[in-house]
């Protein structure tokens, strides 16, 4: 079997990534390792198992980097946060000062809002129908 295990997503600061998707998301930080150079390997996982997709958060190196920073999808949507209690998850996110760029909808393939990180990135929260 393969999977994706992780998407690295290029950040301005270690530490200010860390409390934003742990504090303000809920991620778990399940990696958080000292590399050469200042560098570090940074992993943050939603949900409680160890299990499923993580972000590699990658401090910025040089301009080219720096300058991809909330900015790594052209604008799009391009993280999805896929959850079993909406309504709960966006008051709960709210409530932590994420931005949200809409409010929520009732589609045919669920209820979804989109956001946006400490950067920039758009993100789903998603609650998938059931079928």
């Amino acid at each position: 079997m393969s999977r994706i295990a992780l998407v690295t997503l290029v950040v301005d600061d270690y530490d200010e990534a860390i409390r934003f998707y742990t504090e303000a998301l809920g991620f778990r930080l399940v990696e958080d390792e000292a590399r050469p150079g200042g560098a570090r390997w940074v992993v943050v996982r939603p949900g409680a198992g160890q299990d499923g997709t993580g972000l590699l958060l990658a401090r910025a190196k040089g301009d080219g980097q720096r300058a991809r920073v909330g900015d790594q999808t052209g604008g799009r949507v391009g993280f999805f946060l896929h959850t079993d209690d909406f309504a709960g998850d966006h008051a709960r996110m709210r409530a932590a000062g994420v931005t949200f760029l809409e409010e929520p909808r009732h589609e045919a393939y669920g209820s979804v809002a989109v956001f946006q990180d400490l950067y920039g990135n758009r993100w789903d929260l998603l609650q998938p129908a059931t079928t």
